[in-house]
């Protein structure tokens, strides 16, 4: 998958990233896998995307850790309101970060952020594991939200702008599918200790938090900065030299590298020239700026709002409505589930750039809303789970960070990620902390509510999603704002001046 996904075709190319840059992109026959610039730069990609474990983790292990009963008795036995406050608490914690990560990507670089979210996780992970009481658990959980909020607002600006052009789109919609990675060793961990006559049924499965960022943490140590950062800042040698080192394989007098230097010059100065505006107010001082808003703070909402809180965080929930009360039965069922979810999830990460964005997201949203349509008959709940997980892993898992990761321009790029955040984790927290008491309430028929929101969702991202496949970072702009903004990229006045220069060179090689 991962080979074929990273091929270097000439039409895979122009699919990717469009025919200016297929033209400087090298055509030695040689494969990815044979570049030690490559390898190393996926290498730093994927270990990044590892980083997104840390707030799926923290969903499934309390999935697990409500069928405990060690956990139950710990906690006092929580429900209703304040079970959904220790849920949501994370979420909650997450939205309290968001303004100040945005600013600091932009005023200190990406890399600072996710030593942060290292200081964070060390301080959550061994206060929760070791607490001796309710209120401490609570407050590592609050900690935890603050690694997920920095790493989530980091590490897909590192990705999408380090990686190679033709591995660009799968390597950023693989950053969210990391979160299936956690999931599962969460899920397993809970599976192996569920009998454990002690606390220590839920204390060494709080402590593994740890795990996957003691792996990643020599990659975060090497990775380089944020080119289009080290540029903003006056820093256009230092970036150079990174992207001939990573792009180039140390040509220094790559073609590749000459153009993507000159692109992301330009449509930095470019887009701070035109800017009316450098803060949050900037997010909408456009038409175009208004419509990548909308579409960031709509697939924030959307990612939570179309049912996947209530499997998420309360699954014990769930299938304690359709009589599944065994701990092993319920246990078993959320390690399973999380292996089909990570299947599924980097499958279709490799399907961004052959399929589009736009077609995954509508089909994601109409396999949504004909699942939860089932599930709220009552109808085989436990296989519908993995049905209804398949749908949603084949566009709001791989793409609910890489594509606001896309469509905005540098300058305001950290703060469109942090709009999808605020979005996703608002709409997390309410989710969280509403669902166990609906569903206390109500039972299965709470899916209903969840079927009416999906065809809005259905409608939505059929309407105002646009393709981006085929289009550099740099050039999405012309999607959202025109052709003119697309020719001041590359350095012209306009986009007749663009057609002109390119008609002449077409001629001069005929």
């Amino acid at each position: 998958m991962f080979g074929s996904t990273l091929g270097n075709t000439k039409i895979s190319h122009r699919k990717a990233v469009g025919e200016d840059l297929a033209r400087v992109l090298p055509d030695d026959g040689i494969p990815w896998w044979k570049k030690r610039h490559l390898l190393f730069l996926n290498y730093c990609a994927i270990s990044m995307a590892m980083l997104s474990a840390a707030n799926r983790y923290d969903g499934t292990l309390m999935n697990g850790l409500m069928s405990l009963p060690q956990w139950n008795e710990f906690m006092d036995h929580p429900t209703g309101a304040w079970l959904g406050f220790i849920n949501a608490i994370q979420s909650l914690s997450q939205a309290t970060a968001l303004p100040i990560l945005a600013y600091v990507a932009n005023r200190f670089g990406r890399k600072l952020g996710l030593y942060v979210g290292y200081f964070f996780v060390l301080l959550g992970a061994l206060l929760q594991a070791f607490t001796p009481n309710i209120a401490g658990f609570a407050t590592g959980r609050f900690f935890l939200g603050q690694t997920s909020a920095w790493w989530g607002g980091m590490a897909p600006l590192l990705i999408t702008e380090l990686a190679y052009p033709t591995h660009q789109g799968f390597l950023t919609a693989l950053y969210n599918c990391g979160w299936y990675v956690g999931s599962s060793i969460a899920a397993w961990s809970i599976y192996g200790t569920r009998n454990y006559g002690s606390d220590w049924a839920w204390r060494i499965p709080s402590l593994l938090q740890l795990a996957i960022p003691a792996v990643v943490l020599p990659a975060v140590l090497l990775v380089p900065e944020s080119p289009r950062y080290l540029v903003s800042k006056g820093k256009l040698e230092e970036a150079r030299r990174t992207l001939v080192r990573l792009h180039g394989g140390g040509d220094e007098a790559s073609l590749l590298v000459e153009f993507e230097v000159s692109e992301i010059h330009h449509a930095i100065e470019s887009d701070s020239y035109a800017a009316k505006s450098t803060t949050w107010l900037g997010l909408f001082e456009s038409k175009g700026n208004r419509h990548r808003s909308f579409i960031s703070m709509t697939l924030g909402a959307f990612a939570q709002w179309n049912g996947v809180g209530v499997v998420s965080y309360c699954l014990s929930a769930v299938l304690n409505t359709v009589g599944i009360r065994s701990i092993t039965e319920q246990t078993l069922i959320n390690g399973c589930l999380q292996i089909w979810n990570l299947i599924l999830a980097v499958g279709a990460a490799g399907s961004v750039d052959r399929l589009g964005r736009r077609p995954l997201f509508v089909a994601s949203s109409v396999g949504i809303f004909e699942t939860a349509g089932n599930t709220a008959a009552g109808i085989a709940v436990v296989p519908l789970l993995f049905i209804y997980y398949g749908f949603y892993d084949i566009a709001f898992t791989p793409l609910l960070f890489a594509y606001p990761a896309e469509i905005w321009p540098y300058r305001l790029q950290s703060r469109g990620m942090a709009l999808t955040q605020f979005s996703s984790t608002l709409a997390a927290f309410f989710n969280i902390f509403v669902n166990p008491i609906a569903l206390d309430a109500i039972g299965w028929k709470y899916y209903i509510v969840f079927a009416v929101i999906l065809a809005v969702i259905v409608v939505t991202t059929y309407l105002f999603y646009p393709e981006t496949k085929g289009h550099t970072l740099e050039e999405m702009a012309v999607i959202f704002d025109g052709e003119d903004a697309l020719a001041h990229i590359h350095g012209y006045e306009n986009a007749s001046e663009k057609k002109s220069v390119h008609h002449e060179e077409t001629v001069d090689k005929v």
